[in-house]
């Protein structure tokens, strides 16, 4: 599983939240990319979790308007993160699905 540190940003209806300590990464098992975000006050969960069902994000920009429609972005990626996530996928496509 990869694990990169990046900023989300509430939008409109959000607007002034921020967290600089959000998780981007990719899932191997679940073969989809994620997003967590927003340390919940009261639990460990994270209060935006997305990418936790088996092939729910099959590409970023599908998580991004994911997150959009829940009130927040994470975007722009630095070109350097965005091409990690994408070879991390490339290199655990061969990996066999969960049983």
């Amino acid at each position: 599983m990869s694990r990169y540190t990046i900023t989300v940003t509430g939008t409109v209806t959000k607007q002034g939240r921020s967290d600089h300590e959000a998780i981007i990464g990719y899932d191997p098992p679940l073969r989809t990319y994620f997003l967590q975000a927003f340390p919940h006050e009261e639990t460990d969960e994270p209060a935006l979790w997305l990418g936790t069902r088996d092939r729910a994000f099959e590409a970023l920009e599908d998580l991004r308007h994911a997150a959009i429609s829940q009130g927040y972005d994470f975007m722009p990626l630095s070109a350097d993160v965005a091409a990690k996530l994408i070879a991390d996928k490339a290199a655990m496509a061969d990996r066999a699905p969960p049983q």
